[in-house]
């Protein structure tokens, strides 16, 4: 009988101690991550004001959900952030697991950089956890400081040499559309082969040495529109084993409040001729019409983009909004 209350006794002040534990744990834990001081930095010169419907900025640090992640990622990337360090309160207690979803998450993190303007956008980027709830976010960016003071020297003599301000945001497009695909062409060695001589994968390509993949028509072009003050960010379809596509890239673009497609590539493309040309069939459409132009004798399959990262072209979205 003695043994048998000696038990319960043990028992319970097992359970007292683990409670009691347990409560300490979870106490220090709201200590450690309240008293931590996250540092917000200034923003660069290129960061987006812009908020678009799958993704925003935020002045928010503590996240309390996954869309809360995205968004504190989504703004150390548009902020120009080198690194950043924020915490994961007790409150959220898959943060950690969800931050190393997204880590791993390479097509949504591709996405979240289409939004960004060019001069911001990643090569790579990294993310370290601690399993005291510290994570930090660090950031390899896409562009150098040369490679951007030459292209703003050069995009904003063109700015004033090819728009004024009698033109319509309509017409300023399709000058600067007009201009690039006249004054470069499409970088098939770097295609066929993933190498070239030629930086023709940002917007440095086109601009200095007359050749562009699809990523530099299209950072050339977002850098003109967001110069124009026309609200603006980066399509993507990446490679799939259920399409023959290889992944591409173009603009989209806010006209009017409308949102457009503007797809640089296809209106220059790579003739059996050998001659240049220019076509205005991808110049400012709309997702139906974009479809149409790709049904043709060899369906195109580089413009099945997925809704659910663009928003702005979601059908279902759009209707919920008026």
């Amino acid at each position: 009988m003695k043994k048998f209350i000696i038990s319960i006794i043990c028992a319970l002040l097992l359970l007292v101690i683990s409670y009691k534990s347990n409560y300490i744990s979870d106490f220090i834990a709201k200590k450690i991550t309240g008293n931590q001081e996250v540092i917000i930095k200034d923003k660069n010169e290129y960061a987006k004001e812009d908020n678009f419907i799958f993704i925003q900025n935020t002045d928010s640090f503590v996240p309390y959900s996954y869309n809360d992640l995205l968004k504190i990622i989504y703004t150390t990337i548009n902020y120009g952030w080198d690194f950043f360090t924020f915490y994961c309160p007790s409150e959220y207690e898959k943060c950690i697991n969800d931050v190393e979803n997204i880590s791993k998450d390479d097509i949504t993190l591709t996405h979240i950089n289409n939004y960004v303007h060019p001069y911001n956008s990643f090569t790579n980027i990294k993310t370290s956890i601690m399993e005291s709830g510290e994570i930090t976010i660090e950031i390899n960016y896409l562009y150098n400081k040369e490679q951007i003071k030459k292209i703003e020297n050069k995009t904003n003599s063109l700015l004033k040499e090819l728009v004024n301000d009698n033109m319509t945001n309509y017409e300023k497009i399709k000058v600067l559309h007009d201009y690039i695909i006249n004054n470069a062409k499409y970088d098939v060695e770097r295609n066929k082969n993933g190498d070239s001589k030629y930086l023709s994968y940002i917007a440095y390509g086109p601009l200095f040495e007359g050749y562009a993949t699809c990523n530099g028509y299209t950072d050339l072009m977002a850098i003109y529109l967001t110069k124009l003050g026309i609200p603006n960010y980066k399509i993507a379809t990446t490679k799939s084993s259920k399409s023959s596509s290889n992944g591409h890239i173009w603009n989209a673009v806010n006209l009017d409040g409308k949102f457009l497609h503007l797809d640089l590539t296809w209106d220059d493309p790579v003739s059996d001729d050998g001659k240049d040309y220019l076509y205005h069939k991808y110049f400012l459409i709309d997702t139906k019409s974009l479809m149409e132009v790709d049904s043709g004798k060899v369906e195109i399959e580089e413009h099945n983009f997925d809704k659910n990262y663009y928003l702005e072209f979601n059908d279902k979205i759009i209707e919920l909004k008026k």
